[in-house]
């Protein structure tokens, strides 16, 4: 069961000291998304953002900072951000390929310029926002408008930069990725605030039983399908040919390469989410223009007609970034030549070339499958949205997405150490 291996996790001395790690910084974290940063004013900015559409989903991964307007308002969006043009420029830049090569080094340079870069791309988009929300800004006198607006530029600069050690904190001394275990805690912490304003909504009659049964039956819908895909995988069988080494035989035996049908897991949602905050942030500059209209009205999730466009262009780009991280992460060339080099095949393939084309068809299959299943629960919101009415409730397939994938990945995390210390561990 898995209280037992819970159990069994914490009696393990090493991993109790990761586990209590990472839930302290989880507090840390909670305890910063309640402080406001300097002269806002709580009435004017509740009223600015109103409810529904990709400011509540930004409110939701930010774990309510984003409407409190708390230090950590901006998230870790622009970490994330900075992360896929760096990884872009890997692909553009000889220079940064070269160095993406070099080993632990290479990745020690290419994490320093990803983080130069999030305080870069951080303080734009924090003086942005800051100038986007101005009318909500306690300011005393005029003169003191500009030296107001740089500062809280700064201090939401600085909770980004906070929160991208405490990230890199959690992955180093705690347990699982720690930039998607603090996405993770944001989501998490809205379930209750979610169920609340659902009882709400359904004691003065604005929803039925109903609706609330069949968003149940959703949410347990998408939790199988998504445990199902990131489970899912395509085996290829290898076989090793014997070799004689001394007096030892070597080989000999069959085995397989597991291809995930999701390689990139929640990353590729998490990637469209950040590209696709930037219009709704540049309409918060000007409010009252035609550009902020067009994205309420046509880049929005309102769960009407005129969210296909906003839908099409999510679902296109997570396909995108599916594959972009697949290719990253999984390279068919240095897999075939890795099974070239210790005497394994593909049965009925040569080895080298035959076998790496052979590898990316595969891949790509299964990648596009992946892509696909990732679009339409990234867009299952608004279609939720349109068909229930709970236009005041943040229902997210995205959501459920990264929890349950971040979720399964810590868990394998906890059964590799549980493994290896020859305990029982969460799969069975």
């Amino acid at each position: 069961m898995v209280i037992d291996s819970l159990k069994n996790a914490w009696n393990v001395a090493d991993l109790r000291k990761k586990i209590g790690y990472t839930l302290l910084m989880f507090l840390i974290f909670r305890i910063g998304a309640h402080v406001p940063i300097p002269f806002i004013d709580p009435t004017t900015l509740k009223s600015m953002l109103g409810s529904g559409g990709m400011f509540d989903f930004m409110d939701t991964l930010s774990g309510g900072s984003f409407k409190r307007m708390s230090v950590f308002a901006l998230s870790i969006t622009p970490y994330i951000t900075a992360s896929i043009i760096l990884q872009l420029l890997t692909i553009v830049l000889p220079s940064l390929e070269r160095l993406a090569k070099e080993g632990d080094y290479g990745r020690k340079k290419i994490t320093q310029y990803t983080r130069y870069s999030t305080v870069v791309l951080g303080f734009i988009q924090a003086f942005g926002l800051t100038y986007g929300i101005r009318s909500a800004l306690s300011i005393p006198s005029p003169a003191m408008r500009w030296p107001i607006y740089i500062l809280v530029a700064l201090v939401l600069t600085a909770g980004t930069a906070f929160l991208m050690w405490l990230g890199e904190a959690i992955t180093e001394k705690g347990i699982g990725n720690g930039i998607s275990l603090i996405i993770f805690a944001g989501i998490v912490s809205r379930i209750p605030s979610a169920i609340t304003s659902l009882w709400a909504m359904l004691k003065v009659n604005e929803i039925n039983v109903f609706s609330i049964i069949g968003l149940t039956l959703i949410v347990v819908f998408i939790t199988a399908g998504v445990i199902y895909v990131q489970e899912g995988q395509r085996r290829v069988s290898v076989q090793y040919a014997k070799r004689v080494v001394g007096r030892r035989v070597y080989g000999g035996q069959s085995s397989h390469i597991p291809l995930k049908v999701n390689q990139a897991g929640v990353i590729p949602v998490i990637f469209a989410i950040s590209l696709l905050a930037f219009p709704q942030t540049i309409g918060t500059w000007i409010p009252n223009s035609g550009f902020a209209r067009f994205v309420t009205t046509w880049f929005s999730m309102n769960g009407s007609i005129t969210s296909i466009p906003y839908m099409l262009i999510y679902g296109v780009l997570i396909i995108f970034f599916t594959y972009f991280y697949t290719a990253i992460t999984f390279n068919p060339i240095e897999v075939a030549e890795n099974l070239k080099k210790y005497g394994g095949f593909i049965p009925g393939l040569r080895p080298g070339r035959p076998t790496a084309e052979y590898l990316s068809k595969i891949l790509s299959r299964i990648t596009l499958a992946g892509g696909l299943f990732l679009a339409l629960i990234a867009v299952l919101p608004t279609l939720v949205i349109g068909l229930t009415g709970l236009k005041n409730i943040y229902f997210g397939g995205t959501s459920l997405l990264i929890v349950v994938g971040v979720a399964l990945e810590t868990m394998k995390q906890i059964e590799s150490q549980l493994m290896s210390r020859h305990y029982q561990g969460f799969m069975k």
